[in-house]
């Protein structure tokens, strides 16, 4: 039930009160019509709600319904009517860059997640944590429209919508309540760069907005601290040959003139700026690249390698120095992280995954697959280039992949575990639908082809995600459901048979869920979590860690524990953290893996024993809220050796939020 909304409605007179009156009619001819016909004339409303959009009063206006504008069926049939998917770096471009339409459609949706942050409506898909962290970044990308005036570009948009939407940051900025803007986005910036995240267009978007901010800083309010200059030194200004951001011909000339002690300082300089923060300067692939024509044996040491993935570098130099030829660029600068942890991970060494890479360089795209490409990346390098790039992304970062906007996670946690635990065959596949636009895929002794199939469980291609994933998941997103329908009618959760085809036969033939398929309700509840610990906790099962990363399922709750739905994940490992509390370190392909489940249950990506990219929780709490899980039968301890403490306190945790009336 929502609340009634902190600020009074105000009262509005003359025009104002015109407007709104029209706004008024415009939702309840619109809620009529939904009702009896399920059609969205959504028009009427965008175009009164656009006249108040220029003003504090009329902005007041459109927060005060955003229930009723929700009722009413306004983002029925949209990407907006799922504001869980939606993606800050996407909602930018909509709002600046968008036709007047999307932009205003946007406008109202960050309007309606304003109310959700501060608690003022509840939404059933989206935690109020979640519409901050969103609001945060699409703030920190949008930084130029409240300090500074408005670019050419917005000021000669159609309609006024450049007035218009930097009204509307401003209504922002002051009811999200930040004290200190400037240090609150550089903190949200370093919590996402904490998981490491493949994608990180977005966050260097907000870095670049940060650095410009700099040179105003009396108008965000309080001091800019070292967090912020290693952010944007990291970006701009890694070494002393590019400390003042000099540009690519003038750094090459530079570069030109160092002798041996000036290039190894900048081979050390990139390599701390690069581990330190994830972030990769355009700057670096320049050195690289001149290391290649003059000092081949500095780059293990611009990369940062250890002494594990130094020697995965001299056991294959061609190998790297091919990838290094044909994939790093500045544009691509990203992939200098992600080889340098592909060798620090050594997969190198197991045999199939060099051959592998050597057929992807040599790899030509088809026509659909290069069309993708270009349509989200550009046309400023080969297709070849930017898909070579995000598979040393993918290898380097598995637990780095991303959804982006698409519904679809179990595809998303597909790739992840096939990059870490079976690289060649997520080579393979790529190789499939990269050069002949089909994955083939075996179910039960038969074959799917994905070109046989409709769509899957999304109709739209995934956008924002990085290149392995836009060619992948749409093939695998049919097969996944093409394996759930022929899996229907067998009395039991289709994922027992799915998940083990689909991921592979390292996935356990055990399969436990918490609830009944047909009614939804608990089933055996507490033998559900006994044979959780009795499987995973290392207290129990003799010691035995996760072999193989094992997909789960979870029931995701907000911070006021209310169900949000069920949610794919990975089981990475059980460990003791560095306070000896054991706790279950899981990947979830969200895009952003910190979040609030309630009951004090605070996912955490950092500080707890996480390597990059996992998310963790005491067991007990990740228990709570487990709903299915795979394990090996054969290697179970015996559930009734759990204390009965630790499974009453899973068993309260779920009853009391996402299990309660089930």
């Amino acid at each position: 039930m929502n609340r009634d909304l902190r600020e009074p409605a105000p009262q509005y007179d003359g025009v104002s009160g015109e407007l709104v009156g029209q706004l008024d009619a415009a939702i309840n001819r619109l809620a009529e019509i939904n009702a009896t016909e399920g059609v969205s004339p959504v028009f009427e409303v965008i175009d009164a709600a656009r006249a108040l959009m220029f003003n504090a009063e009329g902005l007041d206006a459109l927060y005060a319904r955003v229930p009723a504008i929700e009722a009413a069926g306004f983002f029925r049939g949209s990407d907006w009517d799922y504001p869980q998917t939606l993606v800050p770096s996407l909602a930018v471009r909509t709002v600046r860059h968008g036709e007047p339409t999307a932009t205003l459609v946007e406008c109202l949706s960050q309007i309606r997640l304003l109310a959700v942050a501060r608690g003022d409506y509840t939404h059933s898909s989206i935690s109020a944590e979640h519409a901050h962290h969103f609001l945060a970044q699409v703030l920190a990308m949008n930084l130029d429209l409240v300090v500074s005036d408005l670019q050419e570009s917005d000021r000669l948009r159609p309609e006024g919508l450049g007035y218009l939407v930097q009204t509307l940051y401003h209504y922002l900025l002051r009811h999200l309540g930040y004290e200190n803007l400037l240090e609150h986005l550089v903190a949200e910036v370093w919590r996402i760069l904490a998981q490491r995240p493949v994608q990180v267009d977005g966050v260097k978007q907000m870095v670049t907005q940060i650095a410009v901010c700099l040179e105003k800083p009396d108008a965000l309010g309080g001091e800019v601290g070292d967090d912020a200059l290693q952010l944007i030194h990291a970006v701009f200004s890694p070494t002393e040959g590019c400390r003042e951001d000099p540009g690519f011909e003038v750094y090459a000339q530079r570069l030109a003139d160092m002798d041996e002690a000036a290039l190894l300082q900048e081979a050390i300089g990139f390599a701390q700026a690069m581990h330190s923060t994830g972030l990769v300067s355009p700057y670096m692939p320049v050195f690289i690249r001149y290391l290649r024509t003059r000092w081949n044996e500095l780059i293990p040491t611009a990369l940062g390698l250890s002494q594990t993935g130094a020697d995965a570098f001299h056991c294959y130099p061609a190998l790297i120095h091919t990838l290094i030829d044909e994939a790093l660029f500045p544009e691509t600068s990203q992939c200098a992280y992600g080889l340098a942890m592909m060798l620090e991970r050594g997969i190198l060494y197991a045999p199939p995954v060099a051959p592998s890479l050597w057929r992807q360089i040599r790899l030509s795209l088809c026509d659909a697959a290069a069309e993708k490409i270009v349509a989200v990346f550009g046309r400023s390098r080969s297709p070849e280039c930017f898909l070579l790039a995000d598979v040393l992304n993918v290898l380097g970062r598995p637990l780095g992949v991303g959804q982006g906007n698409y519904p679809t996670c179990q595809s998303t946690r597909a790739l992840s575990m096939w990059a870490y635990n079976m690289p060649a065959e997520l080579l393979r596949i790529l190789a499939w639908a990269a050069r002949d636009d089909e994955v083939v895929m075996r179910f039960e002794g038969e074959s799917i082809s994905s070109r046989d199939l409709g769509a899957g469980l999304a109709s739209e291609p995934p956008v924002d995600v990085d290149a392995v994933s836009l060619l992948t998941v749409p093939h695998l997103d049919r097969i996944y459901f093409e394996m759930g329908r022929r899996s229907v009618g067998r009395g039991e959760d289709p994922h027992k048979w799915v998940n083990a085809e689909f991921h592979g036969d390292h996935v356990g033939h055990g399969f436990r869920i918490a609830v009944d398929v047909f009614t939804g309700g608990l089933k055996d509840f507490e033998g559900f979590i006994r044979d959780f610990y009795a499987a995973y906790h290392p207290f129990y099962n003799g010691n035995i860690p996760v072999i193989s990363p094992q997909p789960a399922g979870i029931a995701v709750t907000d911070s006021a524990t209310r169900f949000l739905g069920w949610h794919a994940i990975t089981i990475q490992r059980l460990a003791l953290d560095p306070d000896e509390v054991m706790r279950v370190y899981f990947f979830n392909p969200n895009n952003d893996s910190g979040q609030n489940w309630g009951q004090g249950i605070v996912t955490s990506t950092q500080g707890n024993g996480e390597l990059y990219g996992e998310a963790s929780l005491p067991v007990a709490e990740f228990a709570s809220r487990l709903y299915v899980f795979h394990y090996d039968p054969l290697e179970k301890g015996e559930p009734a050796d759990i204390p009965t403490d630790d499974v009453n306190r899973a068993i309260h945790l779920a009853q009391s939020s996402w299990a309660s009336g089930r």
